[in-house]
């Protein structure tokens, strides 16, 4: 009898012990629960909860359960049709597209990493959200390109109709940026004495030719590469300022992380490609065309998709 009962409890005592080797195997990620399936792809309770908190972060007007939970299955979505044509970007093009949006913050990759680990998200939460964005941006501008096209007579009915000038005067800027350096790390004295270098020059030089050679014997400057701008390509800050500045003369000197940086102004030519109001009003006209193609296209492929509520 007692070696019965003795031989049970050790099989219940075999069989818990099993039982909790199975629990501790499985992994974090299996272990989370699932809310939806989409397309056979989970998506659990803790990809909600940080894309909540990616949300609240960037400050996103709406970021309820459910429209997050939406926007994760549109997401989903919209991988699985991008496979379907192809467009998949790898993590090196994600990890790019990562370190781009670090760069326009003023951060490092590792410095964005960091700072929303500060916040308890995960930078994958991030990067899917990138990859989607990448994708769908690619697909949508890719099948519908034709019906995406904005044309010349639409946005100059488009200005006329706003009270516009679509024939007003716009120019083509051929500039050379020139750079007095200044060490990081350099005391504060070393950076005003180039300012008062660079106000003095600006005085001086008259003409593209003349600034070249003036900064390519002076020690530690340099001459950038010509650059080419439109009017409708500059903020209206900068075009003022060149709009004032003299053919061959340079324009006021600007702190930047080289040093102090001006630009030389080599020509101002009047020109046809484009307006600032034209290139206004076609970028909002062809944002209109993209959001309700997106919108139509995404609806249709997401009544196709299998998304299983658990």
């Amino acid at each position: 009898m007692m070696n019965a009962m003795n031989a049970r409890h050790l099989v219940h005592a075999a069989m818990a012990t099993a039982a909790m080797v199975l629990i501790s195997a499985v992994s974090p990620a299996h272990a989370q629960t699932v809310a939806v399936i989409v397309n056979g792809e989970p998506i659990t309770n803790m990809d909600i909860e940080q894309r909540m908190k990616l949300n609240a972060l960037s400050g996103a007007k709406e970021n309820s359960r459910q429209s997050v939970l939406d926007d994760l299955i549109n997401e989903k979505v919209k991988i699985k049709e991008g496979k379907k044509f192809s467009v998949d970007p790898g993590p090196s093009e994600v990890d790019g597209s990562y370190a781009n949006m670090a760069s326009r913050m003023r951060l490092t990759p590792d410095q964005l990493t960091q700072s929303l680990a500060s916040k308890g998200i995960r930078p994958n939460t991030l990067k899917s959200r990138l990859k989607a964005d990448m994708v769908w941006n690619a697909i949508v501008r890719g099948r519908f390109k034709q019906s995406l096209q904005v044309g010349e007579k639409e946005v100059e009915a488009a200005v006329q109709g706003q009270g516009g000038d679509a024939t007003a005067e716009a120019f083509e800027y051929q500039m050379r940026p020139l750079v007095l350096i200044v060490p990081r790390g350099a005391g504060g004295g070393l950076a005003e004495a180039r300012h008062k270098e660079a106000m003095a020059l600006r005085e001086r030089i008259q003409s593209c030719d003349d600034a070249i050679r003036t900064f390519k014997s002076t020690q530690n400057a340099t001459v950038k590469g010509i650059v080419v701008k439109s009017s409708a390509d500059l903020p209206p800050n900068l075009r003022d300022m060149l709009d004032k500045t003299p053919i061959g003369h340079l324009t006021s000197p600007e702190v930047t992380a080289q040093g102090i940086e001006m630009v030389a102004l080599c020509s101002r030519k009047p020109t046809k490609v484009d307006t600032p109001k034209k290139r206004e009003v076609r970028e909002k006209m062809f944002a209109e065309k993209f959001d309700a193609k997106s919108k139509s296209y995404l609806a249709d492929v997401r009544k196709a998709a299998m998304i299983e509520y658990r």
